[in-house]
């Protein structure tokens, strides 16, 4: 873990989140500042700066899970299309790496609070 980094913080629980999966490796929040309805993260609680750091057994449980909760989130939301997306570099706002589910990434979307996302998306 890294000392200053939200993503570490979030996973040792030092600062809240909408947690909707957690498990020892990963966890799925929903992003803070979404850029559309439902827009979520897949962040591995290890810290890896970016897509070369990442050893390929937890990429690929990232993007399982991700799998996993694009439909969910395509189901709950009645949603047409998701972009998966991974930044590098530059385009890291946050350089931990995780990835972005975007429901109708091209639509921007919000016709929910946040906290009302949360409660459709949290599974029962």
């Amino acid at each position: 873990m890294k000392e200053n980094c939200l993503f570490c913080k979030i996973a040792k629980k030092e600062v809240s989140a909408n947690i909707l999966y957690e498990d020892d490796d990963l966890m799925i929040i929903l992003d803070a500042y979404p850029d559309s309805d439902g827009h979520t993260l897949v962040i591995p609680k290890k810290h890896y700066e970016d897509i070369y750091e990442i050893d390929s057994e937890t990429l690929n449980k990232i993007i399982e899970k991700g799998k996993y909760e694009a439909k969910h989130i395509m189901t709950k939301l009645n949603k047409t299309s998701l972009t998966f997306l991974i930044n590098y570099g530059d385009a890291q706002a946050i350089k931990h790496l995780h990835l972005h589910l975007l429901p109708n990434y091209g639509k921007k979307e919000h016709n929910y609070t946040k906290e009302e996302i949360y409660n459709i998306l949290k599974k029962d």
